[in-house]
């Protein structure tokens, strides 16, 4: 029986590259991003290689709280049950505090934690229904530790929603709900496309596939790709922050 998986923020980017994974291992797809169109040309794509497959759409602004409550429960009606919810929509958006930019930094909370917050509400309200599913927080490598300046919200986001999942997989332990967080290192897509000469960065294609391949093995959590971030992540866990900072 193919698995029913909802991808949040799948017009671009992570989600559109782990949709297109997942429906080459011949898995049904509920999509939604804010960006109807895309998602539509992605769909048509995905049907047209692996006909066998399902791919559901509805358009969902993470920050309409409401709304990921309908959608991912209408996702559900549709396809009569989700096995794993990925909580992937974010931004990236960010300046320094204290600088005047505190609406682009607040964007950034409210879109990476708050609505990820809601989305894990909506996700659990079924799989507690279900007694079944997995869910998937995407975080980032940056969450190991407070970063400076640009990444000091999105980075403190990033910490956030890996302390909600931990918490959910502390209660979860034994039971037939399983979560997991990844945390990515640098993977080309367009949050991080004006970045240059950023070392150990990897192409869309080559990340999401080493990103779906750790949530398939539904582990509590992963570095993706698994070199250099593990050894990356601990010596940002120990490393003195004098020299973690210049890692931002």
């Amino acid at each position: 029986m193919s698995k029913n998986i909802l991808i949040t923020g799948a017009s671009s980017g992570l989600g559109e590259g782990m949709a297109r994974e997942f429906a080459a291992r011949g898995y049904n797809l509920a999509l939604c991003a804010r960006r109807v169109e895309r998602l539509e040309t992605l769909r048509d794509e995905l049907t047209q290689k692996h006909p066998g497959i399902k791919v559901a759409l509805k358009p969902l602004d993470v920050l309409d709280y409401d709304k990921v409550f309908e959608v991912f429960h209408a996702f559900r009606q549709e396809l009569g049950s989700l096995d794993r919810i990925i909580v992937n929509a974010g931004m990236g958006k960010g300046q320094p505090l204290g600088t005047g930019y505190f609406w682009a930094n607040r964007q950034t909370a409210e879109t990476n934690f708050v609505a990820a917050l809601a989305q894990c509400e909506a996700a659990m309200e079924i799989f507690r229904d279900q007694n079944s599913g997995h869910l998937v927080m995407i975080s980032s490598m940056s969450a190991m530790r407070g970063m400076p300046k640009n990444l000091t919200t999105y980075a403190a986001t990033k910490a956030g929603v890996a302390a909600l999942a931990e918490g959910l997989r502390s209660e979860m332990l034994g039971k037939p709900i399983k979560i997991s967080t990844i945390y990515p290192g640098y993977i080309r897509s367009e949050i991080n496309e004006k970045v240059k000469n950023t070392p150990f960065m990897v192409d869309t294609e080559t990340g999401c596939r080493l990103l779906v391949k750790a949530i398939e093995k539904e582990t509590p959590s992963a570095c993706v790709p698994a070199w250099p971030w593990v050894a990356v992540g601990f010596l940002m866990r120990n490393l003195p922050l004098s020299l973690v900072k210049k890692l931002g």
